[in-house]
């Protein structure tokens, strides 16, 4: 009997053709057919250009900068001249207290007023480092009485520059608050920051002063 028959004729698929046509659509299935992705694939540049990751935030400590300028270097090598230009325009912009170029420290307008009363005076605290010096120097040489007289002077002068330094901060701790009311910011921060700075020789500091000693700072 005929159970199949197609638009009222008389001839009926072979098992032989059913099973060839069910044996060809599981080959192409099992050869890694993959169906049209209805999109154009990206060219190379495109694709690298996705993989790039984006640079993030500006960085906060010297090391981060640092590391930063590394990654911009192997992401768009220039020449030595060109990196030798930017980073000495950096290096102006930030000794002449650029907003855009300082560290996360030494931004906004408390900061920059804190710099203006430590560097309008002079204070015994800016001796720090040259006395670190001397004591290496007094460890160096082979005199005990110099060492003795040497230990005794520097050990002073470490007092008496905690002692100014926590004045120091207490004071413009407190001028930082009548300055900018409406500013919220920790007194102690402000103070150490202030200690910091005193600490520095004068030339050394970063940013630049901008206000001689003996100043009147309003």
């Amino acid at each position: 009997m005929r159970f199949l028959r197609r638009s009222g004729t008389t001839t009926e698929d072979s098992p032989e053709i059913e099973a060839a046509e069910v044996a060809e659509s599981v080959e192409s299935h099992t050869r890694g057919y993959t169906p049209a992705k209805g999109k154009p694939t990206p060219k190379r540049r495109e694709a690298e250009g996705k993989r790039r990751a984006p640079l993030g935030p500006p960085p906060k400590t010297t090391r981060d900068a640092m590391r930063r300028n590394r990654e911009l270097r192997k992401a768009n090598p220039k020449s030595k001249e060109e990196l030798r230009a930017s980073r000495k325009e950096r290096q102006e912009r930030m000794a002449a207290g650029d907003e855009r170029y300082l560290l996360p420290r030494d931004k906004g307008p408390v900061k920059a007023y804190v710099r203006d009363l430590v560097d309008s005076r002079r204070n015994l605290t800016g001796l720090f480092m040259p006395l670190a010096v001397l004591v290496l120097i007094a460890m160096i040489v082979p005199f005990p009485l110099m060492q003795q007289y040497a230990t005794l002077v520097c050990t002073v002068l470490l007092l008496a520059m905690v002692v100014e330094g926590f004045f120091t901060g207490r004071r413009v701790g407190r001028l930082a608050r009548e300055k900018f009311p409406k500013e919220t910011f920790n007194g102690r921060s402000i103070g150490w920051y202030a200690f910091v700075r005193s600490s520095q020789v004068r030339k050394l500091r970063m940013p630049k002063p901008r206000v001689k000693p003996g100043d009147v700072i309003t």
